[in-house]
């Protein structure tokens, strides 16, 4: 039986080295959202911040899934595996399985009435512009509430006061169910679990079809059934090892100003308005840890769990192109605020890596506007190699191919809002760009493209040199 909690992967991450611990007083609406971006931005570390001000009694956590190092280290796989693995396990789900409250740390403190109060939590002020603070980490479950399906799916939430928030919904499978519930005129139930297993997280943002249980995801990724545990107020069954639960209902109608918002592609989504979150009860661990997943400019937790599920969904929907490609890594851009996603492969005809470029662009996840293929000499994670072979072995006329007109991410704010339509649907233009060497049938042409690397490259070991 594996731990499924978040505090056993944040231990694991600091006894490899992974994370810093800041025990200077820090502030969840000045300057905690700064300090963990900087420390992976400059360092590659996740941090945890022990003395907050104003919030004694918990901890705030972030940056613990930014990298595929992390990753790796939260499944117990190697980094080279990470993505095949996950692959793999995807295709199989094990459903969750219940346990009792004396088994289930998340209700080791249980809140309710006006103690439930959502001022007391440390939400972090993400970005610059935000309106004030945000629970970014929240993922939803929710039910259908004429067949009794579980979904599970992360919503932004902007704090409006003790017991009130936004709550976004997506075009996607949570607007589908919150539909129902307006037809009935009944409010929707909701659960937001915040801080779990990063398996959980991963199979939060992986987009499936509806019906298909999250938590039967999450439980394949760890080889484990997800233990779970009712809720106090609602008919709804929790992850029983999370750091906080907060039980609510989202209103059958009325909405409330939000935004703007830093977001996953490193701007800002524009205000607007969302569904009314009301909070009926919290339930966390004694001495609570909060995950403040970091939204905004680029590297995240926010662009590492979305561009993880779309680089494995993009290398499995590969497989069955032209019957199967010579594919060597995926790589969703994270840092294009997942709007550009890399592809390794080594061409066995020409034209065949602008067909796996069109078909990298039309997997289930819209965000990838730009898709680029690299040859098998190209590290696909490093962008100074990237930029080289785009440089050296693109010809303008014949490797990049614009096709316009097309379906684009909600949050791309350069792309125009479909006519009469909210900006949750944009049309704009998607890009290919043919980065390869030609194909292997045509020997002496590449060879042309070889890099011209230091001599003795490929034996040199610079370890043995250094004093």
């Amino acid at each position: 039986m594996r731990d499924q909690s978040l505090r056993a992967h944040v231990a694991n991450l600091e006894q490899q080295g992974e994370l810093i611990r800041i025990t200077k007083e820090a502030d969840p609406h000045e300057n905690i959202s700064a300090i963990g971006w900087k420390a992976y931005d400059r360092l590659g570390k996740s941090t945890l911040f022990t003395n907050l001000k104003g919030f004694p009694g918990w901890e705030v956590v972030n940056q613990v899934i930014t990298d595929r190092k992390k990753w790796s280290i939260a499944l117990g796989i190697s980094e080279e595996e990470f993505i095949p693995t996950l692959v793999e396990r995807i295709k199989r789900q094990i459903e969750p399985i219940e346990v009792g409250a004396k088994k289930a740390p998340v209700k080791e403190v249980i809140l309710k009435g006006k103690e439930a109060d959502l001022t007391k939590i440390p939400a972090l002020w993400h970005a610059e512009q935000d309106p004030s603070p945000y629970i970014a980490s929240g993922m939803a479950i929710i039910k259908d509430p004429e067949t009794g399906i579980r979904n599970m799916s992360i919503h932004r939430q902007q704090i409006q006061g003790p017991d009130q928030t936004g709550f976004l919904i997506c075009p996607r499978h949570a607007l589908r169910v919150y539909q129902k519930y307006q037809q009935r005129n009944e409010p929707m139930p909701v659960a937001m679990v915040i801080g779990a297993h990063p398996a959980i997280y991963y199979a939060s943002g992986f987009t499936s079809s509806y019906g298909l249980d999250e938590l039967e995801i999450a439980g394949s990724l760890l080889d484990d059934p997800i233990r779970l545990v009712k809720c106090e107020t609602i008919d709804i069954e929790v992850p029983a090892e999370a750091e906080m639960v907060i039980e609510g209902e989202v209103l059958p109608e009325g909405m409330v100003e939000e935004g703007p918002f830093g977001e996953a592609t490193g701007t800002y989504a524009m205000e607007g308005s969302t569904e009314i979150f009301k909070v009926k009860a919290i339930t966390h661990r004694k001495n609570p840890m909060f995950y403040a997943m970091q939204c905004g400019a680029p590297m995240t937790d926010t662009q590492s769990i979305t561009g993880t599920c779309i680089e494995t969904v993009v290398t499995d929907h590969l497989k069955n192109v032209e019957g199967g490609l010579d594919l060597l890594d995926v790589r969703c851009l994270g840092i294009s605020g997942l709007m550009a996603i890399v592809l390794k492969l080594r061409p066995r005809v020409e034209g065949q890596a602008k067909t796996a470029l069109m078909a990298a662009l039309s997997s289930p996840y819209l965000h990838p506007k730009i898709a680029i293929a690299v040859d098998d000499d190209i590290d696909a994670s490093d962008l100074r190699q990237i930029f080289w072979s785009m440089t050296t072995r693109v010809h303008g006329s014949r490797d990049i191919v614009k096709v316009p007109n097309t379906r684009i991410w909600s949050l791309d704010n350069v792309s125009d809002i479909v006519p009469g339509m909210s900006a949750m649907y944009r049309i704009g233009t998607k890009v290919i760009i043919d980065a390869t060497k030609p194909a292997v049938t045509q020997e002496a042409e590449r060879e042309r493209f070889t890099p011209a690397m230091p001599f003795g490259y490929d034996h040199v070991d610079l370890e043995a040199f250094l004093p």
